[in-house]
């Protein structure tokens, strides 16, 4: 705890130098290209499953009674080959069922897919396994194979002597991990071998980010060089950028080689050119990642014989996962927009599956991870790669993930609990650096609730901010994501190259929009490197951006922040600000009287698909020009309060909650809840929203004023009853705002849906007529809890002037809503 002003200070907006010129932009156009991959960092929705190969992992509801027991046993023609935990079947005959024996008896059975191959999982470790035919024909016994032992997970590490015995060099190649599985990997030096060791990081995920590089510069040069001065060549501007000549495919990859690291970016398992089949984060897929950090470490091109880790959304969280494995040769991770809990915090928020991203991104990551799915696949066989086309043969094995989670409509703790991060990043012991937007489109802004969990890393250096997914790249970010990376990976603070910073803008210009200028680097106090990192670990450790995308009146909406605040904890402390809600509508600081009685919105499906944005060639969410299309509740469908305008400013930072009394027509109800601002010009800005299916209202023992935690456990779980009310408190996810003296808050309850720009909602069944009752009166007190905090100074006085600034944050006409009475 704090006074104010003491352990938490205000920071100006960083000075920009000098905006890049036109023609200076023209000299290196050809980059442009660089980082429209952000656009798709969470999703790549251009390549079209090459073939229809869903594998069957196991037939495990089977009986296994009627396979009998191994009995006599012949050799089979199968290959069988043990991993941690799990046992890889190829050569197989294609439909032929095949059972896993303990011993004598069948632990498992499945169907060989058409490439011959069945892999079973989650095998508990231990001897005398084979596996055999699990209906032979004839009295000649099984085809079984030798017995094989399964590894435990903790004993599968190899010696050094695996890692140091695989050579890896720059270009494309294969990363050898300890079930044999080779995963394909690009490797970028900054320069030859021989001048190294260079400072190293490693990007890692199902993405393409082994894609072979791309030449920027040739591709584009018929446009470039025809305005380029002095009648440069293509290999004098190569020369100038090299990284732009061999550009990796993903954007941490190419900003950290523009910086002067090495980068070595791997494809998982069962993606691209890597072997296996792919399963999200399967326990393989976080040993692979620490068994491709020991290879790396072990070259002799790499700096202190350790490596970094940089990536934003997918390989942003497996540093996550494979930091929480304590890799001894990693030294740091850099994550970017990620999640909490992947149940709670993106594939079922309240408890309601996320359909509109969550299940479209793992169908889309399925559909890229078939054989030859990512499309660069077959010009690496076409050249040749026999690898590469040997690796496409276990795809058929490929766990169907949107159909899993379809299995588990409540949290279950045994499938879960190994995908939440906020179980496991206290065993992360290295250097954390992470970072996110409260109103990301994809991952959708709860990671703030890791913040405090990082009990174990030596240093963690957090930020957020309003925004999309792709701010982590954003300038007012990228100087400080450098600044951690010399500390903790380089071991030194380095100049930016004269290149990067002719570059860097106008990459950034393709990804937001507008010319952006890098903010200077970081300087320290102390004479020598030791001095300057520990005035840097004196900082305090979380940085929040106010207001960003009004930060440059000039350019609204481009990632610039207005204030900058530092604090020691999350959430920081404050005095929660309670609002009730009251028959006339409003919110008041006072609670509602005895008869004020409870109002009445219709459920409506449509709001479920409803989303605030529109994709189109022309409207991107990253730019300072996006244009979004939040429109007002439907008449009737709604229950709206708004508060009466402030007699001071509120400054909000943390999550809230909507403390709801309702009662529903039928025995399950889903709940939205939108948090905004009614600023005194009319305009109405989004701040946040919630939801809530209200059969999970239950809250666990982790919850408190402003953050209503729930198990999402079936235990847990209670019908809605339909002849009372009862409360049902809704988390509304993390956010930082100012509200002004002179502004309104205004909270609506509704369907899930019509607030975000990418989120919509499986609702559950319900009668057409079904109606949602909200109390507001002293039996029923619905109330909003919001995390108001004392102590902040330093930003502008007034409303931004234009309010479409706000980046992730879209505005519309302030319209007067009337509340239905119930019946």
């Amino acid at each position: 705890m704090f006074a104010p002003g003491e352990q938490m200070s205000i920071h100006p907006p960083v000075q920009r130098p000098r905006a890049l010129t036109r023609p200076r932009r023209r000299i290196v156009v050809a980059t442009l290209a660089a980082l429209a991959l952000v656009a798709g960092a969470c999703t790549d929705d251009s390549a079209e499953a090459a073939a229809d190969v869903a594998g069957t992992v196991g037939d495990r509801s089977a009986d296994l009674a009627d396979i009998g027991s191994l009995g006599q046993v012949t050799a089979a023609d199968h290959e069988v080959r043990p991993g941690p935990e799990q046992v890889t079947v190829q050569s197989a005959t294609p439909g032929e069922r095949l059972a896993l024996f303990h011993r004598e008896e069948p632990v498992e059975v499945g169907t060989v897919d058409s490439e011959g191959a069945l892999i079973f999982r989650e095998v508990p470790p231990g001897a005398q396994y084979r596996v055999a035919e699990a209906d032979p024909e004839g009295d000649d016994g099984r085809a079984a194979s030798d017995e094989i032992t399964v590894p435990a997970i903790e004993n599968s590490t190899p010696d050094d002597s695996f890692y140091e015995g695989q050579q890896i060099e720059e270009g494309f190649g294969y990363i050898e991990t300890r079930d044999g599985t080779t995963l394909s990997a690009s490797v970028y030096l900054p320069g030859p071998p021989e001048e190294g060791p260079y400072p190293t990081v490693v990007e890692y995920s199902g993405y393409s980010p082994a894609k072979p590089p791309s030449n920027l510069l040739e591709d584009n040069w018929e446009e470039l060089s025809g305005s380029l001065p002095f009648e440069l060549t293509l290999d004098e501007v190569c020369e100038l950028a090299p990284f732009a000549c061999a550009a990796p495919n993903q954007p941490g990859s190419l900003l950290a080689h523009a910086l002067g690291y090495a980068v070595v970016a791997v494809n998982m398992r069962g993606t691209g050119c890597s072997g296996g089949s792919y399963d999200f984060f399967e326990p393989l897929q976080l040993l692979d990642g620490y068994d491709v950090i020991e290879t790396v470490a072990a070259q002799d091109w790499v700096a202190n014989g350790r490596v970094g880790m940089v990536g934003l959304s997918y390989p942003g969280l497996s540093q996550l996962f494979v930091a929480s494995t304590q890799p001894p040769s990693l030294a740091a991770i850099t994550p970017q927009s990620v999640y909490d809990d992947t149940a709670r915090g993106v594939l079922a928020p309240g408890g309601i599956f996320n359909a509109g991203f969550a299940f479209a991104w793992a169908e889309s990551v399925l559909d890229d991870a078939v054989p030859f799915g990512q499309g660069w696949e077959q010009d690496r066989v076409d050249a040749g790669d026999a690898t590469c086309a040997e690796n496409q043969r276990l795809r058929g094995q490929n766990v169907d993930v949107v159909e899993k989670a379809r299995r588990y409509p409540y949290y279950e703790p045994s499938v879960a609990d190994p995908l939440n991060p906020s179980l496991f990043v206290e065993d992360i012991e290295v250097p954390v650096f992470l970072t996110g937007s409260f109103q990301d489109e994809q991952t959708g802004g709860r990671f703030p609730l890791l913040f405090e969990r990082f009990t174990s890393a030596p240093v963690a250096r957090f930020a957020a901010w309003n925004g999309a997914h792709a701010d982590g790249f954003a300038p007012q970010n990228l100087v400080e994501w450098k600044t951690f990376l010399d500390f903790y990976v380089a071991g030194e603070l380095t100049d930016r190259s004269v290149a990067f910073d002719l570059f860097a803008p106008v990459v950034m210009d393709e990804v937001f929009g507008v010319e952006l200028e890098l903010p200077p680097q970081r300087t320290f106090d102390g004479e020598d490197f030791e001095s300057k990192r520990a005035s840097y670990e004196a900082e305090p450790p979380i940085r929040v951006l106010f207001e960003n995308g009004a930060g440059d009146p000039d350019r609204p909406g481009a990632p610039v922040a207005t204030t900058e605040v530092l604090l020691d904890e999350w959430p920081p402390p404050g005095d929660p600000l309670v609002l009730h809600a009251r028959g006339d509508g409003t919110l008041s600081p006072s609670p509602a009287a005895d008869a004020e009685g409870s109002s009445r919105f219709r459920v409506e499906p449509e709001l479920a698909e409803l989303t605030t944005f529109v994709d189109s060639d022309d409207n991107n969410l990253f730019r300072a020009d996006v244009e979004y299309t939040w429109i007002a509740e439907p008449e009737g469908a709604a229950t709206v309060f708004v508060s009466e305008p402030l007699d001071e400013d509120v400054v909000l930072i943390g999550s809230a909650s909507a403390d709801l009394w309702i009662r529903s027509s039928h025995e399950e109800a889903d709940l939205g809840v939108t948090l905004s601002e009614v600023r005194p010009d009319g305009q109405e800005t989004y701040v946040q929203s919630g939801v809530l299916r209200g059969s999970h209202r239950a809250v666990g023992d982790a919850a408190d004023e402003l953050l209503p935690w729930r198990t999402h456990l079936e235990a847990d779980t209670e019908p809605l009853p339909t002849d009372e009310f009862v409360e049902a408190r809704v988390e509304i996810f993390p956010f930082a705002h100012v509200v002004r003296a002179g502004s309104r808050i205004r909270l609506s309850v509704h369907t899930p849906g019509g607030d975000r720009t990418r989120w919509t909602y499986e609702l559950a069944d319900h009668p057409d007529d079904a109606v949602v009752d909200v109390g507001h009166d002293a039996r029923w007190p619905t109330r909003l809890v919001l995390p108001a905090i004392d102590g902040i100074t330093g930003y502008p006085t007034a409303v931004p002037d234009d309010c479409t600034a706000l980046r992730a944050q879209p505005c519309r006409t302030y319209e007067e809503y009337t509340n239905r009475a119930s019946d």
